[in-house]
């Protein structure tokens, strides 16, 4: 007779919640086992205006719409199709753990109560689910099964078509290659062989000779080729070609939503920032916005000053961008004085996250800088807000993560590039060049 398979067990650390408020109904017809710790800590959280303070909140009210006597017990239904939850007491250490921890804290109990429920089900399979790698590798040390939460998490392989998003043609006659620039309706991809393009996709093309490479664009709706000029953007140049086909998108009215990545130096922001005040008659507002990693809600109380004093150390890197636009120019021309305007009045803003959310954005270009520091739900609520004639622009490095529970694979940055890759109003273009100076580059290359 054949053994019924039956359903593993998933125990949810409070990180998991905490990264997404909705992860409960992401095991299939798996049970899951929610320590009475992870309430405790969740309480913590459930004031205060960052993401991390709103999944607390919606969790718990998740929670009192399914919660019943049976919660505590043997647990309930969390929807068709979908296996039981329970939140369960607290248990003593084993002598195991006795023997190996010597302080009673959060992760510790979190780690008894797995281990309880494994002894309890030796005929199943028992799994802790945490983001945090330090609480995950103190499991195994305990032979319990732990995994990090794999749900929004982006495969090496995307993440690899990602850092390579620019198709390199070779072999194109240079008669196919001068109507890029001069035919109206652009170059039909039949002339390239292109099979299945994707909206926008860029593409570096080069003839025989070698002599005569341009940059190209897919456009889906006339399904051709459209080649790409070098722009200035308030006296900014592009420098390489990434820089071209960034530029190229940033000014383009018709990609609302551009996400750009690349190491340090690599002219992410000042880009966007150029872009930005280039265009600056076509927009209400010009917004610039990264994520305060170091410091949570909290913690602000306790820096002098107002909001803007508070949080000057941390958009510094904005301000420095800014600074460099400003000396393309003379401190007396219309440009650099026009820029001091638009920081008076407002027009030019660089304020907290925390602030933005909740907002409708309506005709603003909007700047996140640092993007890699945010949940995927971060990102998806910011994009919700915009409104008609708003532009956003995600930047960061995927390799330079300051969250202790994101990664290359789970941040918000890389699940943007994966996710919208191919819509006809988003672009993504990966920078590869340093171009702030000689000896950063030489640093991002060798250290």
């Amino acid at each position: 007779m054949k053994k019924v398979k039956l359903p593993k067990i998933f125990i949810l650390d409070t990180n998991v919640i905490l990264h997404d408020f909705r992860a409960i109904h992401n095991f299939q017809e798996n049970d899951i086992v929610i320590p009475i710790t992870v309430l405790e800590e969740l309480d913590k959280f459930k004031k205060g205006n960052d993401s991390i303070n709103y999944n607390s909140r919606e969790f718990l009210r998740e929670m009192d719409k399914i919660s019943d006597n049976h919660l505590f017990d043997k647990g309930i239904r969390i929807g068709e199709g979908l296996g039981l939850l329970k939140i369960e007491l607290t248990h003593p250490f084993s002598d195991q753990m006795l023997q190996s921890f010597f302080e009673d804290t959060q992760d510790h109990r979190i780690l008894a109560t797995t281990q309880w429920v494994k002894e309890q089900n030796p005929d199943r399979v028992v799994a802790l689910v945490s983001k945090d790698v330090n609480i995950r590798l103190k499991a195994k040390a305990l032979k319990i099964n732990a995994q990090d939460y794999l749900t929004d998490k982006i495969t090496e392989d995307r993440v690899e078509n990602i850092k390579r998003e620019v198709v390199h043609l070779e072999n194109v006659t240079k008669e196919t290659i001068d109507q890029l620039f001069y035919k109206e309706d652009g170059v039909s991809v039949k002339e390239f062989k292109i099979k299945n393009p994707v909206s926008n996709q860029l593409y570096a093309i080069k003839n025989p000779t070698g002599n005569n490479n341009v940059l190209a664009r897919y456009n889906k709706p006339t399904n051709s080729l459209f080649g790409i000029k070098r722009q200035r953007a308030y006296g900014i140049d592009p420098r390489n070609d990434e820089q071209t086909l960034a530029l190229d998108a940033l000014l383009n009215p018709d990609i609302k939503l551009v996400s750009l990545t690349g190491t340090a130096g690599t002219g992410k922001t000042l880009l966007a920032l150029a872009a930005a005040l280039a265009q600056e008659q076509d927009f209400d507002q010009i917004l610039l916005s990264r994520p305060v990693i170091p410091l949570q809600n909290q913690e602000m109380g306790f820096l002098p000053g107002d909001v803007k004093e508070k949080m000057g150390p941390y958009m510094l890197p904005l301000y420095d961008n800014l600074a460099v636009i400003s000396k393309a120019f003379k401190p007396t021309s219309r440009e650099a004085v026009r820029i001091e305007e638009m920081l008076k009045n407002e027009k030019l803003l660089i304020t907290p996250l925390a602030y933005i959310r909740g907002r409708s954005l309506s005709n603003s270009f909007f700047i996140i800088d640092e993007a890699q520091n945010l949940t995927p739900h971060e990102v998806k609520t910011i994009i919700t807000r915009a409104g008609e004639g708003t532009k956003l622009v995600f930047t960061g490095d995927i390799h330079q993560i300051d969250s202790p529970y994101l990664d290359i694979h789970s941040n918000g940055l890389t699940h943007l590039g994966e996710k919208l890759f191919g819509q006809d109003i988003f672009a993504h273009i990966n920078l590869v060049r340093g171009e702030r100076s000689e000896l950063s580059e030489l640093a991002g290359k060798l250290l």
